[in-house]
């Protein structure tokens, strides 16, 4: 293999990680060690690997697998496109073989043979390189596809690239799509892209609030009416569906609907046809629905307030855009994304200092991508030169407890606050850096600065 490719090796047995790290290192692959599922999942949100080894079990005694299953899942839901190799002692090859029909490529058995093992880890990379290789290349079309017409998707990281490979093989299609995920996370952007890379591109996109309209004028908004169906209707009106005809409808917020309004709806994606206010004769409508929600539908159902039969019919496929707290690894890129365009616009080039690049990895952003670029256009009006530094993000600090005020040294505070939540999380670097409200890197560097890293990391 001449390029060096990169592998994760998960497994809560020190022996087994120097042993695996030793046997691959012969076939010119580096391999970073993972002890816990929350190592594992850090790891991936951070940086691309071209294999991953997977052990089952990580709490001593464990011999279902359930773990390692529950992990798969997630290691999937990442990056679709990484080769998992389970490694399994004999006790638990039903449930390795279960990994295997629920996405792992293949799985070894412990004690290994070194030569399989090998040759399993070189064929698995080669045949990942090759998935990705042919996603990037969809990526690369969808974008020349989709042009300027709309704002660009921004993530290098696994759950974006997750998303964009989902995006590339769901647009094409004529299947209604539901797209979930928190405020803020850019659902109607990824709606525009699935719309701009479709065949229905060239025809009209209506966005609505579908969730956003007083009774009173719901059927209006959405089906239309004719001049004199009520006082203020002094002329025909089209609605959204018979606007975007032979295009894509947007249904936004589809969560906060009240459920009379549901039911309407569910009626015209039945009929694909519209009854206009004051009209008697139905009007075939042609449109491709994509809807949106910030909410649990199937919660919702359980709950009474949204319609089975109607999540039934706008979820045949779904598609989740993670928070901005999952994809750390875009941060920095979305921030110079929108600091460039600001920096376009006022025709001053605006740079972020190190101290500044620091807080935007340090916040948790919970009003994700919308907060992040909000940030960056104040940080612009605030800032009193062409280099934005933290205090001009404006963005909330951590208070250190009452305990530590006067009494340490700021270098005293930071050590012993990094101890105490080390202590809480057993060692766990990812686990107490998600405590503390910074990035994995970020405490790994403070570690080394106070001397508290464990010998031989």
């Amino acid at each position: 293999m001449a390029e060096a490719a990169e592998a994760l090796i998960a497994d809560d047995q020190d022996d087994v990680l120097v042993a695996l790290r030793l046997l691959l290192k012969e076939k010119n692959v580096r391999a970073a060690c993972a002890r816990s599922p929350a190592e594992v999942l850090a790891q991936l949100q951070r940086r691309r690997f071209d294999v991953l080894l997977l052990d089952l079990n990580y709490t001593r005694g464990a011999t279902s697998g359930d773990e390692g299953m529950d992990l798969l899942t997630r290691v999937r839901q990442l990056d679709p496109d990484l080769p998992v190799i389970v490694i399994t002692a004999w006790g638990t090859i039903p449930t390795a073989v279960t990994a295997i029909q629920e996405g792992a490529r293949a799985f070894v058995e412990k004690p290994w043979d070194n030569r399989a093992l090998l040759d399993t880890v070189t064929s698995q990379i080669a045949l990942g390189r090759a998935l990705r290789h042919a996603t990037e290349l969809r990526q690369e079309a969808l974008r020349l596809k989709t042009g300027s017409l709309v704002p660009p998707l921004i993530g290098s990281s696994p759950a974006m690239q997750s998303v964009f490979r989902l995006l590339a093989k769901i647009a094409p299609s004529e299947a209604t799509v539901l797209i979930t995920g928190e405020h803020g996370t850019g659902k109607e952007v990824v709606a525009r892209h699935l719309h701009a890379a479709s065949p229905r591109a060239e025809r009209p996109f209506v966005a609505v609030n579908a969730g956003g309209f007083a009774d009173g004028v719901f059927d209006s908004e959405l089906f239309g009416h004719v001049r004199g169906a009520f006082t203020d209707a002094k002329s025909d009106r089209k609605g959204a569906f018979v606007t975007a005809h032979t295009g894509t409808l947007f249904l936004d917020e589809i969560g906060n609907m009240p459920l009379a309004q549901q039911a309407k709806l569910l009626r015209v994606l039945q009929t694909r046809e519209v009854v206009p206010v004051g009209a008697s004769t139905p009007r075939p409508v042609d449109v491709r629905v994509i809807a949106a929600t910030n909410v649990d539908l199937s919660e919702e159902v359980r709950a009474g307030r949204f319609r089975e039969d109607l999540l039934y019919r706008i979820n045949t496929l779904e598609l989740r855009l993670p928070p901005l707290r999952e994809r750390e690894a875009d941060i920095v890129e979305l921030a110079t994304y929108f600091l460039k365009r600001a920096s376009e616009r006022a025709g001053v080039d605006y740079q972020l200092h190190p101290d500044a690049l620091q807080r935007l990895l340090q916040h948790s952003w919970p009003g994700n991508v919308r907060e992040l670029e909000h940030t960056i256009e104040r940080a612009v009006l605030l800032a009193e030169s062409a280099e934005i530094r933290a205090a001009d993000l404006c963005l909330p600090t951590h208070e250190p407890p009452e305990t530590l005020r006067g009494t340490l040294t700021l270098h005293e505070g930071e050590r012993l606050l990094i101890q105490q939540a080390l202590e809480r999380a057993n060692g766990n670097i990812s686990q107490a850096a998600g405590e503390l409200g910074i990035s994995r890197a970020s405490l790994y560097r403070r570690l080394q600065r106070h001397g508290l890293l464990p010998p031989g990391r």
